[in-house]
């Protein structure tokens, strides 16, 4: 089975998400957030840095309940339709 490359929307979309994990993580360890989402220290980078922009379902989940960020946040930005500034919040 042949895998079709990501588009550059979907690409954007992985950076988009990747910038909102990394805000919500914000000053605490890496492997902590790893931990509670059930994935390890790489991955976690990686997906803030944009490298894997389609994470699995399960992955988003678990790191939405590690840092504390509802599905439908993580949703609507991985979609570009939030302007997310946690620091403000």
């Amino acid at each position: 089975m042949v895998r079709i490359p990501l588009s550059p929307a979907q690409i954007e979309a992985g950076r988009r998400l990747g910038a909102l994990v990394r805000q919500a993580r914000g000053c605490t360890e890496a492997s902590e957030i790893a931990a509670g989402a059930g994935i390890s220290p790489e991955t976690l980078r990686k997906i803030e840095a944009g490298r894997i922009p389609s994470p699995g379902f399960g992955t988003v989940v678990g790191l939405c309940d590690a840092l504390g960020l509802s599905v439908d946040e993580a949703v609507a930005t991985w979609r570009g339709g939030v302007e997310t500034d946690r620091a403000a919040g």
